[in-house]
């Protein structure tokens, strides 16, 4: 299974060398679970250890040495893969489709009622951590813009879209993601019907200054 979208992960984190587990931390989930997607397996092996991708003020990436903690994570029928940052929802792969390939991922705010969240496993890693990347950038923005459906339209017409995005997270909100250079990005929420929010950043300062320029005068302060 193809991890292609981790050479457009590595800029907006300003990495170039990837840390993965060992066998004896996949075997851990295999006990856990009896199964995993080889995409997942793929990315632990690759990538999962990475810190920059885990060091980030915003949401918690359950990693495999989790599991061994304690029987909460496993108490339900899902294998949990990201948890908002107070725990009030979370997005996991379905335990009877962890067998599969690249199986969907799910999103639930009260751990009983899961609804989609993204197709494959590869599409939610990828744009979860570019969505995550925003909040980790040492240039950014300190506050979020409410847009306008205008106001969406200019962004969507002077940025080029990230080829992954996601759906259902935290109140159904979903997440279109946007750049002008490789190591910069924003995140444009959709939170209802015609409400819409905007954060942005970027690893490098030249490239969060001419981004800025971009977006400069789009949508209000919150």
């Amino acid at each position: 299974m193809s991890l292609k979208f981790l050479e457009q992960i590595k800029p907006l984190y300003d990495v170039n060398d990837l840390q993965g587990y060992t066998d004896a931390d996949i075997e851990l989930l295999y006990s856990r679970f009896g199964a995993l997607p080889q995409v997942l397996e793929d990315y632990y092996r690759v990538a999962g250890r990475t810190r920059a991708f885990h060091d980030v003020n915003q949401d918690y990436w359950v990693l495999p040495e989790d599991y061994g903690l304690g029987e909460c994570l496993c108490q339900t029928d899902y294998m949990i893969l990201l948890e908002e940052n107070q725990s009030v929802c979370h997005a996991g792969i379905r335990r009877e489709d962890l067998r599969l390939p690249d199986p969907p991922v799910y999103y639930s705010d009260d751990m009983e009622n899961w609804i989609p969240c993204t197709q494959t496993t590869s599409e939610f890693l990828a744009a979860a951590l570019a969505y995550e990347a925003v909040f980790y950038f040492e240039y950014s923005q300190d506050e979020f813009y409410q847009l306008t459906q205008k106001d969406v339209e200019l962004v969507q017409s002077k940025l080029t879209k990230f080829p992954y995005e996601m759906k259902n997270w935290i109140g159904e909100m979903k997440i279109t993601l946007y750049q002008s250079e490789i190591d910069n990005m924003v995140a444009v929420m959709e939170c209802g019907e015609d409400d819409f929010q905007m954060l942005y950043g970027a690893a490098s300062e030249g490239s969060y200054d001419r981004l800025y320029s971009i977006l400069k005068g789009i949508g209000e302060p919150m």
